[in-house]
């Protein structure tokens, strides 16, 4: 219970902060990545101003302005190589001049756009720098970064500047850092969930020191209430044996005392077993049982009880011949054909939960009701692999279960309210009410074994109660 309460805590905590870590870095990349295409904008701009004031404006023999190519553009490429960056020149007509690529772009000229994003069909050579520009995308696709700028004397438009700058040097380092912050996140998480672990482990260790100390209390007074209550019932039917005992008020007075020291016994015998299951005291004695002569052992028990309070036994325990002849050979082994009924478990504790469900389903079966029991094999589990299954159903006529507490039926201590009972049912019948800790029992055994345990009942109809073993205990 504790360490999957502490798993949870351990997974809350890496959760959240996995998340928290998400939106940091998320956070991050944008604010990195906007910073990145801010500095490339700003160099490119920068560039245009300095083309811009070093260039060199003549007048044309018609009385106009043009820009003298070879003066102001002699020493630039030289000047851009280092940063990467390409320049074109265009006439105000749209006709390229002048550029600092080794071949063409021919890129269309687009002098509304101030920005733009551009992919080239093939990689271009630099002039000067003997290599080839990165690729982005695959090997025939190159990424640049563009800025297109309307040079102006006056009202007369002298030409239009375009500076280009590879992309190659904004997705590089964004990879990069979308790596180091994917690595980052996922170390960060594990670490955090290691220290998680250990933190959850920190804060539990009182609460399970104070449920320990709980349960070695309950373990320990049910454990010493025992011998007393032992002992008062014993004295009681000491009393009761004296043949001197006249009166009959003290012999009624002695009759409800043994009563209520036996439902005490019961009750402490009860609160022992849940103790010692919590705590892991209980070691189940493994051993063969014959799940069909148990029942019937159990139900002999029960006979006298049902006989005087007029309710009618049935058990119905399936046969080999009951099989289908499809089935019969994997649930019958060759040869032994007597062991179909026998599964691995602790005959102690399965007598206590049949005895449980008989109990509770003659407490609430009224007089003239038929309380039955079913054995019998589950074929769906064989045909996939599994172990094979016993399944045991106990149906009564009694006053049933409302809907409403289904969902608490195996609760410790909750019982449905005694004030609902059978027509036929009397009130000093009900008085026998116990403690409402037998389907916790019940269900503690068949979680020992393993198997499953389900509850299907209808008002004034009846309840039935299944149970499912398996024959072998896995691992």
């Amino acid at each position: 219970m504790f360490q999957a309460t502490r798993r949870r805590l351990a997974l809350w905590y890496t959760t959240v902060t996995a998340i928290l870590l998400l939106v940091f870095a998320t956070g991050f990349y944008f604010y990195v990545r906007n910073t990145l295409i801010d500095r490339i904008d700003d160099t490119l701009k920068h560039v245009v101003e300095v083309v811009e004031r070093s260039l060199v404006i003549a007048p044309t023999s018609q009385g106009g302005l043009r820009v003298n190519v070879e003066a102001s553009f002699r020493n630039n490429p030289d000047a851009v190589e280092d940063d990467h960056i390409d320049l074109e020149w265009f006439s105000p007509t749209g006709e390229l001049l002048w550029s600092t690529f080794s071949e063409s772009l021919n890129l269309p000229l687009h002098p509304n756009r101030t920005r733009q994003l551009l992919y080239l069909g093939k990689p271009q050579d630099r002039t000067g720098l003997g290599e080839t520009v990165h690729l982005v995308g695959n090997s025939h696709e190159l990424l640049l970064r563009q800025i297109t700028e309307r040079v102006e004397y006056g009202r007369q438009v002298l030409g239009y500047l375009r500076v280009s700058h590879p992309w190659f040097e904004f997705t590089k380092p964004i990879r990069q850092l979308i790596v180091d912050l994917s690595v980052g996140t996922v170390v960060m998480a594990i670490g955090v969930g290691v220290i998680g672990w250990l933190l959850s482990g920190l804060a539990i260790a009182p609460v399970r020191e104070s449920y320990q100390r709980l349960k070695q209390f309950t373990a320990d007074a049910s454990h010493e209430l025992r011998s007393p209550i032992a002992m008062i019932q014993t004295n009681v039917q000491v009393a009761l044996a004296d043949p001197d005992l006249d009166s009959a008020t003290q012999r009624l007075q002695l009759q409800v005392v043994e009563r209520l020291t036996r439902r005490l016994g019961r009750l402490v015998d009860d609160l022992l077993f849940l103790a010692r299951q919590d705590s892991g005291i209980v070691q189940p004695n493994w051993e063969e049982v014959h799940l069909d002569e148990l029942l019937i052992q159990v139900m002999e028990e029960h006979a006298s009880i049902a006989t005087e309070k007029g309710v009618t036994l049935f058990l119905d325990i399936a046969t080999p011949e009951e099989l289908s002849p499809e089935l019969e050979g994997e649930f019958v082994p060759t040869g032994d054909r007597g062991n179909i009924f026998t599964l691995r478990g602790d005959s102690q504790q399965l007598a206590r939960l049949f005895t449980n469900l008989f109990t509770n389903a003659l407490q609430y079966t009224a007089t003239g009701g038929d309380i039955e029991v079913k054995l019998q094999c589950n074929p769906v589990n064989l045909r996939q692999g599994q172990s094979q299954l016993l399944q045991i159903k106990v149906r009564d006529t009694g006053i049933g279960i409302p809907a409403e507490s289904l969902p608490h039926i195996f609760d410790r201590f909750y019982r449905v309210d005694p004030a609902r009972r059978h027509p036929n049912q009397s009130s000093s019948q009900f008085s026998t009410t116990g403690s409402g800790l037998g389907l916790a029992i019940a269900r503690a055994i068949v979680e020992n074994h393993q198997g499953q345990i389900q509850i299907s009942s209808e008002v004034d109809v009846g309840t039935t109660v299944t149970v499912s073993l398996p024959t072998t205990l896995p691992g």
